[in-house]
């Protein structure tokens, strides 16, 4: 029997409401029993667990029209190690966003085709106070994200 496929979900949270979308993408991961989830600070997240995983779920705070500087400084740790040996990564994106959120939706795929991933949702942009729609569709991205890995779709 292979091994079971594995999530990573990279994220950072300073006021908690990225947190709370974070969480409810592991809850939604964690409705696919074949795929192992892992939940990660962006400051804790590195390397090895970068080029462990199968599957990529990055969140973040809209920040002055980019991303955190927890997600960006993961990004800056990881580049060049794993430089050329994640092509094809599926990842997508769920930000918390006080105005509109393209700005950090838009920056981190410039750097995700840096890497050569594949982005393979649409982003999840919760504007405004988190409502119980945003933790809905977080959970469905994330059993979105954990299905396709377990059937193979990407």
């Amino acid at each position: 029997m292979s091994a079971r496929k594995r999530l990573l979900i990279v994220f950072h949270t300073q006021t908690g409401n990225t947190g709370q979308l974070a969480k409810a993408v592991l809850r939604g991961a964690g409705r696919v029993a074949e795929i192992e989830s892992r939940l990660m600070r962006a400051f804790d997240a590195g390397v090895d667990e970068l080029l462990n995983c199968d599957g990529l779920l990055l969140g973040t705070p809209e920040n002055f029209g980019y991303m955190s500087g927890a997600l960006k400084d993961f990004f800056d740790r990881t580049y060049y190690p794993c430089e050329g040996r994640l092509v094809g990564l599926p990842y997508a994106v769920f930000v918390s966003a006080g105005n509109d959120g393209t700005g950090a939706v838009r920056e981190i795929g410039r750097i995700a085709n840096g890497y050569g991933w594949k982005c393979v949702a649409e982003p999840l942009i919760a504007r405004k106070a988190i409502a119980p729609e945003h933790l809905a569709a977080a959970e469905e991205l994330g059993e979105a994200m954990a299905s396709g890995l377990a059937m193979g779709i990407f």
